[in-house]
Parts: structure tokens; C-alpha cells; sequence
């Protein structure tokens, strides 16, 4: 595919991670083995495929779907001997790689001959990587231990080990009173949540207004259609339906996201945490960034603008309704950056689908609105400020926006595998550089690409100059041990407090004494007679940040928290490793199989299994004996929590 499909990309990146999480296998393998030798074996695979789905051969192509790989998980004792032999292909043209690809369908057969490096072996493991795809693309990684002392073996992907099963059941807890969680509270604070990712895609769609691929548009569009039409009524009926097109055109972007929920209820917690997928946001924001200071352009293919053109001259709705496509793609070099962050932002936060659809009808409604008030009003038009040079300015500040946004993405693959290299102070550091630089440029110290002849300074120009300098200065004691100030303003987007380059007392929020194991914390509060505050977390949950530095330090919610509740912390997105004697399998009750690998492994799928959710902030109040004392609670206000903690306390000295 064409370097310059950039959204297209990010689609299909995204698209190829999501679904190699999925749940639903359109592959199922079983293995054989055949004695060649005292040392030498063919391990067998084979594979019933799901009608329509293809599997790819060891031989596909580069740049396209992932070829299929064969590996061992033993090499110490086992040396795979050249590729497997396989079975019937079939090869076909994609229109997404745009080069022909080889796969199977139906079923598949290989035959990977292997040496014994060590005899006295008796199991061999395998691995199998790969991808089969249909509509969207499933990433297989598929571990196999067979057995060499009896008849041929294959994994059974339903059943796991006696340790496996002695961990499971520690997850599974014995609540009380479980039907207390039901909380009314969780379904007002998703309803904030989503109107505020809609306002959001709503400045995102003012700006993207303000930019020189948009801005132009507006009088010649509306012009065409007050003066194209036979009736003045009509030609407002032509531009209502145009601005209606342009939402569902946006909003229709975030449907195929919808399907993550149903494939993983942990899915969408796996996607914002991913490392690489979160480095990869990083760079594709920087890359952006740069586009808006005028180094280059991206842009879709120029032929479906073409296209779509051409489809505009149809009449009556259907040509409207391509007219609003050709819009969305002809500005795709200033939307797209916009977008971008848009579609990283929703599916990197709680919510996830939800949020992108808000956030996508924020933005189409931001950009409709115009073509429609403009018809209703053409005498507006006259007001418009001409195009010029305040447009590229638009760009360049944006660009900087993008590029500090970028490090967000970046401190949460850091975060997660406690790199230690986005502490909260060099977090806020980069920050502070890079509003200098915005700074210098609305000053006109700096020049990019784009930018006109000088001329004397605006107001506005010096207005939003001292704006971001005042910013800047409120970011300072962000770097200092004892800040003179907390970044209220800014909660949840640098690292915590605690994440700091300097000494801390504890690694909880706020300094407070919290416990990072189920079962240790369960302990204390038996040990205290203290009751618990389950809060399920995340390194990159920015609501939990918000939580933790707008409402945990008000002081009567701090004292409860310090005084009254053994606070127990649960990390869903650590990455660090489960040493390997606590590394174990997790059988589901739809049959397939977790591996429990990490911290965050572990302490999802336990807030999944007992609570039946996957969001965070998450807050359960339980006693020592797991008695449930109050209704689940998420992102919400200081006097609201403080009610619940109140309540729960009340029901637990009840008892």
C-alpha cells in the first residue's frame, strides 16, 4: 500500500492487533508426529479453517499478510531443519497490499522435520505464528507440546494443569451481597465521560475548520448550493442534507470499532496499554506534527478524490452525499492529524468505541455546522475573515499541540514497563520545551516552512504568546521535589506523582499506604478489622490520575482513605513479568484459555471474572470477609465519593 494512506495504515495496524486478540479462532489445529530417525521427527499440523477465512502460507510475500512461522520453544534441545512442507495453495490478488498472496482455505496440512539436539527428551514444544483473515485480519500464536513417548498427541486448547487450575481458583472470590454493585452512579459517569470526548471532537472539529484545507471550502460550497438550486428553499434543503452527510460520514468511521467489545471484554485495556502500539501512536502523531509545520504533506490518493468527484455529479441525494465525501478526503491533510489523534485518544481511554463514536459525531457535527448555518444565513458569509497567512498559523500551533500530545503515548508504554524514562518531571520538561518553542514562533523568533514575509505583530498573535508563556510558567514547579502548585489543570496527562526522578515515600498516590496484592491487603484488613477499598487502576488510566489528584487529595476523602479503608491497588495494565512459578493458564467459562503472564494479566482477568467489568477507574468497597458494602463506583465528583465512602463505612461498622 501507498506510503501516503496514512489513516488507512493506522487502520489496518490497529485492525491486525485488535483481532489477533480475539477470542473466536476461525483456525482449529491438531498435531501428529512421525519417527524418521533416533533423532529425527516430522511434527504434523494440521488445520480445519472456517469457510471464507484464509490462512497464509510460510510463502506469502513481504508487505503483505503476515506468512505463516514455525518455530520452537525449546531451541536448546530442538532444531527445526529447513521450512515445512504444505499442503495445497491457492493464490489471489489483495486490494489492500495490492500484490498476490498465497494462503489456504478450508484446511491446511504441514510437515516440519525437526532434530533432537537432546535425545532424552520426551515432549517437544512447538510454536506457530501466523495470520488468517477474512474481513478483518487474526493474529495466530499457538503453543504445542507433543509428546514423543506414547501415540501421536495434540494440545487440547480446553483443558489446563493441576497448577493452573490451583491458581485460577485464587482469582475466583467467594463476594457477599454481590448484587449491592449494581451502581447508578458508573452509568451517569459514562454519560459524562462520552459528552466530554464529544465536546472534545467538537474543538477538534472547530479547528480543523480553521485550517487551509477547510476554511476555503466553506463560501464555495455554500454558494454552490444557493445559487445551483431552482428554489432558495431547496438549495438550503441541499446543504442541511450535506452537513447531515458530512456527521454520518465521521461517525460511520468508528463503527467496525464497535465489534472490539464483543470480542474481549479485557480487549480494548489491551490495546491502550500495548507498548508497541502506544510507540507507534507516538510516532505517527510526531509525524504528523511535522506535516503541520509545512515539511511535508499527507494526503490520500489523489485518484479517490477523483473519484469521488466524479460520483458527486450524480443528482439528488446520492451526489450530495459524495460531495460530503469528496470534503472529507480532499481535506484529509489537515483533518487527518486531527482525526488521528482523535481515533489514538478514544481507543487508548476507557470507553473505548463509545467514546471514538462521540467523539467522531463531535467533530463531523463541528465541521457541518457551518455549510448549514452559511445557507440559512448567506449574508453571514460576507463576515468571514479572508484566507491568508492566520490559516498556515492555525497549522503550525497545532503541530506543536500534536507534538506534546505525542509524548502522552509514549509515557504510557513507558509507564507500563517501568522503563523509567518519562519520569513526571521530564514529562513536564518536554513539555515546557516545547511550549517555548510554540512561544518563540507566535513571536516570530522561529519560522517554518509556510510562513509568510514578517510583518508586525497582531494582537491576538501577542495575546496567545502571553498565553502560552503564562502556560509555561505554570508548568515550572511541575519540576521541582515540592511543587508550589499541584497541575490540577493537567491531571492525567503527565506520569503520577509518585513516578518522580526524586526519592518518594511510597509508590502510591499522594503518599498514602496502599497495597499492590489482593491477597497481602486482604491480610492487613483482616489483621486491622478495617474494610477494603478495591481500586482497580492502571499505569495509563488518565481518569485514575484524575481521581487520585482531584479527588483523593481533598482533604476529607484523604483522611477516610488513610484512616478508615485498607486501600488495595490493582494495576490491569502492568507489564512486568509474574515470576515463573505464579505464570499459569486461565480457563474461561466460553472455553478458551488466558495466559497469565503479567502483573496486569493477572489483576484483569480478576476484576473481570468476580466484577463482570473491564473499565478503570473501578472502586469496590468489601469488608475483610468479602461482603460487599456499597454499589460500584467510577469517575465522579468529591462529594459524591466521599457519600460513598461514608455509606460504605456506615455498613461496615453495622456488621
Amino acid at each position: 500500500m501507498r506510503n501516503n494512506i496514512i489513516f488507512g495504515i493506522v487502520f489496518l495496524f490497529i485492525s491486525n492487533f485488535v483481532f489477533g486478540q480475539t477470542e473466536e479462532n476461525p483456525v482449529v489445529w491438531k498435531t501428529a508426529f512421525k519417527t524418521i530417525s533416533e533423532t529425527e521427527y516430522d511434527i504434523i499440523f494440521e488445520a480445519k479453517i472456517l469457510k471464507d477465512w484464509h490462512l497464509y502460507s510460510q510463502y506469502n510475500p513481504d508487505e503483505a499478510s503476515l506468512p505463516l512461522e514455525i518455530s520452537s520453544n525449546d531451541p536448546d534441545n530442538i532444531q527445526i531443519l529447513g521450512k515445512a512442507t504444505e499442503s495445497k495453495t491457492y493464490t489471489g490478488y489483495s486490494d489492500v497490499w495490492e500484490k498476490d498472496e498465497i494462503f489456504f482455505k478450508e484446511s491446511a496440512r504441514l510437515v516440519q522435520r525437526i532434530k533432537l539436539t537432546n535425545t532424552n527428551i520426551t515432549t517437544v514444544k512447538m510454536n506457530l505464528f501466523g495470520q488468517v483473515c477474512k474481513e478483518v485480519c487474526i493474529n495466530i500464536n499457538e503453543d504445542f507440546n507433543i509428546s514423543l513417548d506414547g501415540k501421536a498427541t495434540h494440545t487440547n486448547p480446553r483443558s489446563i494443569d493441576e497448577k493452573s487450575k490451583k491458581l485460577s481458583a485464587k482469582l475466583i472470590l467467594d463476594l457477599k451481597n454481590k448484587e449491592r454493585l449494581a451502581s447508578e452512579t458508573e452509568i451517569h459517569s459514562e454519560d459524562g465521560n462520552l459528552l466530554n470526548i464529544f465536546i472534545l471532537g467538537f474543538i477538534g472539529g472547530l479547528l480543523a475548520l480553521l485550517t487551509p484545507c477547510v476554511f476555503p471550502m466553506i463560501p464555495l460550497t455554500v454558494s454552490f448550493f444557493t445559487k445551483s438550486a431552482q428554489h432558495k428553499k431547496k438549495g438550503i434543503g441541499n446543504a442541511m442534507v450535506y452537513g447531515t452527510f458530512i456527521v454520518v460520514i465521521y461517525v460511520l468511521l468508528s463503527i467496525p470499532f464497535h465489534t472490539l467489545d464483543t470480542i474481549d471484554p479485557e480487549i480494548l485495556n489491551t490495546i491502550s496499554t500495548n507498548v508497541w502500539l502506544n510507540i507507534f501512536f507516538f510516532a505517527i502523531l510526531v509525524f504528523f506534527a511535522f506535516s503541520f509545520f509545512g515539511y511535508y504533506e499527507i494526503t490520500l490518493p489523489s485518484s479517490w478524490g477523483d473519484k469521488m468527484d466524479s460520483a458527486s455529479s450524480i443528482g439528488g441525494i446520492i451526489g450530495i452525499f459524495f460531495m460530503a465525501l469528496t470534503l472529507a478526503i480532499v481535506s484529509f491533510s489537515c483533518t487527518g492529524p486531527i482525526l488521528g489523534s482523535l481515533l489514538a485518544g478514544s481507543l487508548t481511554s476507557d470507553g473505548g468505541a463509545m467514546q471514538l463514536t462521540a467523539g467522531m459525531g463531535g467533530f463531523g457535527l463541528a465541521l457541518a455546522l457551518p455549510f448549514a448555518l452559511f445557507a440559512l444565513f448567506p449574508n453571514w458569509l460576507n463576515s468571514l475573515p479572508k484566507s491568508g497567512g492566520w490559516l498556515n498559523t492555525v497549522k503550525v500551533v497545532l503541530g506543536f499541540l500534536e507534538l506534546a500530545f505525542a509524548f502522552k503515548f509514549l509515557s504510557n508504554a513507558d509507564l507500563v514497563e517501568h522503563w523509567g524514562l518519562l519520569k513526571r518531571e521530564v514529562f513536564i520538561a518536554l513539555w515546557i520545551v516545547i511550549f517555548i518553542g510554540l512561544a518563540l514562533y507566535l513571536c516570530k523568533r522561529i519560522k517554518f516552512p509556510h510562513d509568510g514575509p514578517d510583518k508586525k505583530l497582531s494582537f491576538p498573535r501577542i495575546s496567545f504568546a502571553v498565553l502560552v508563556i503564562s502556560f509555561v510558567i505554570y508548568l515550572v514547579p511541575g519540576t521541582f521535589k515540592t511543587p508550589t502548585w499541584n497541575l490540577n489543570l493537567l491531571s492525567g496527562f503527565p506520569p503520577p506523582q509518585f513516578y518522580s526522578i526524586y526519592e518518594q515515600e511510597t509508590e502510591c498516590p499522594l503518599g498514602l499506604n496502599c497495597y499492590k496484592d489482593f491477597e497481602l491487603g486482604l491480610t492487613i484488613a483482616k489483621a486491622e478489622n478495617k474494610p477494603i477499598l478495591l481500586d482497580f487502576t492502571g499505569w495509563a488510566c488518565v481518569n485514575c490520575r484524575k481521581m487520585e489528584e482531584n479527588i483523593w487529595i481533598d482533604p476529607s476523602i484523604y483522611n477516610l482513605l488513610s484512616d478508615k479503608y485498607v486501600l488495595i491497588s490493582l494495576y490491569v495494565d502492568d507489564r512486568k513479568p509474574l515470576p515463573e512459578d505464579k505464570q499459569f493458564q486461565f480457563l474461561r467459562k466460553n472455553g478458551t484459555i488466558k495466559n497469565i503472564k503479567t502483573i496486569g494479566d493477572q489483576w484483569a482477568t480478576f476484576q473481570a471474572v468476580n466484577f463482570q467489568t473491564s473499565s478503570q477507574p473501578y472502586y469496590v468497597l468489601m469488608s475483610p470477609d468479602l461482603e460487599i458494602l456499597n454499589s460500584a463506583i467510577q469517575y465522579t465528583d468529591v462529594s459524591s465519593y466521599q457519600n460513598w465512602l461514608e455509606k460504605g463505612l456506615t455498613k461496615f461498622n453495622e456488621k
